[in-house]
């Protein structure tokens, strides 16, 4: 009778779900933001020190050891990718319409971006318990 009200949203991970939050323009803007803000910021200037402040941010809490180690083979995977593919890079940082920042290395920054976008992406960041 839709007469129902849910004041919680329940922890779900539908396909249509994971595939807004991986390829949708305004959450893929929203990780390079998040990666452009990580890499510019006062947080850290290590990858390990970045990645838990990036975390942290999207999480409220710091990332767990094996959280922090699938991070970092996360992003030198994306790294590897980007810097053999430099139009795959510079096509993902063209997603949206936020102007990119100027001196940023595009392979690093669009390695980054898919970081923060797997961090966006995680029950934990878009469930609120």
């Amino acid at each position: 009778s839709r007469e129902t009200c849910v004041v919680r949203r329940g922890v779900t991970n539908t396909p249509l779900q994971a595939l807004v939050l991986w390829n949708d323009e305004q959450f893929v803007e929203a990780a390079r933001a998040l990666a452009q803000r990580t890499l510019a910021g006062p947080e850290g200037r290590t990858d390990d020190e970045r990645a838990a402040a990036m975390f942290r941010r999207a999480t409220g809490r710091p990332p767990t050891a094996p959280e922090s180690a699938a991070i970092g083979r996360t992003l030198d995977a994306f790294r590897a990718r980007f810097e053999g593919a430099p139009d795959d890079a510079a096509a993902l940082l063209a997603v949206g319409e936020a102007p990119l920042p100027d001196g940023m290395d595009p392979a690093a920054l669009a390695a980054w971006t898919m970081v923060a976008n797997a961090i966006l992406s995680l029950d934990e960041t878009i469930v609120r318990d």
